[in-house]
């Protein structure tokens, strides 16, 4: 393994370990941001361009940015933030992460000798993966455009009836 992979894995962990432990919830968002983009980056080291590509798009390009958005629109701002930058169950989080690790690390290595030793590398490549989703897969893409167009103008006029009636 080289050293980049390395590089990366820690900052990804580290990015995923800064969104459970810290106490503000947009940072919180950035940091998991971070652990998405090495997620991405470690995608792309593995030569799986599609799946690297669609993480930057999908979840840095719009869920993250989703996220943020309906964190500063929804929040109160008279609400305060509480001291110190840990949250105060940082050890519970951390806990129920390591356990999720622990039974990941343990599923992966318990299915090790099950797997074929020969893996055939996949023929398709990112541009038949682009033309199927353009022609013979539009019609779904365009219905999952639409309902998630719906769900976002849905959320934002919850909040702002919510803001609304506080006041």
């Amino acid at each position: 393994m080289s050293f980049a992979f390395y590089l990366i894995s820690a900052l990804t962990v580290a990015g995923g370990l800064a969104a459970v432990l810290l106490r503000n919830i947009v940072h919180c968002v950035l940091a998991l941001t971070v652990a998405f983009a090495g997620l991405a980056l470690l995608f792309l080291q593995l030569d799986a361009q599609f799946a690297g590509f669609a993480q930057i798009l999908i979840y840095i390009g719009a869920v993250a940015i989703l996220v943020i958005f309906a964190i500063l629109l929804t929040r109160d701002p008279q609400v305060s933030q509480g001291k110190g930058m840990f949250s105060r169950t940082w050890v519970t989080g951390l806990l129920i992460a390591a356990a999720v690790f622990a039974v990941m690390g343990w599923a992966v290595l318990a299915s090790a000798p099950a797997l074929p030793n020969e893996t055939s590398t996949p023929s398709v490549t990112v541009l038949q993966i682009g033309d199927a989703l353009m022609s013979r897969y539009i019609l779904p893409l365009e219905i999952l455009a639409l309902l998630l167009t719906a769900a976002i103008i849905g959320a934002v006029i919850v909040a702002m009836h919510e803001k609304v009636r506080s006041k």
